[in-house]
């Protein structure tokens, strides 16, 4: 499975309104990557600020400088 492919699923704990107590980092990403199977450095995950609501958003990865990778983190509430 090529990593743009990956299914990332994150679950938070969220409030009222679907609020994310505190926010999704580029090591919570690195770290759900590693689950899957793949080593990832977390500096390489480029985020311009963390993600703080629910659903789908495009995350990009440098692979190297010239290959970037584009996945898509799902943000979900903790069940």
């Amino acid at each position: 499975v090529k990593l743009e492919e990956l299914a990332i699923e994150i679950p938070v704990r969220v409030g009222e309104e679907d609020k994310l107590y505190g926010s999704v980092t580029n090591q919570d990403i690195a770290k759900a990557i590693e689950e899957k199977g793949y080593e990832i450095d977390r500096k390489k995950i480029v985020l311009d600020e963390p993600i703080k609501s629910l659903g789908a958003h495009e995350v990009k990865v440098k692979i190297s400088p010239e290959v970037t990778a584009t996945i898509t983190v799902n943000v979900v509430p903790v069940e």
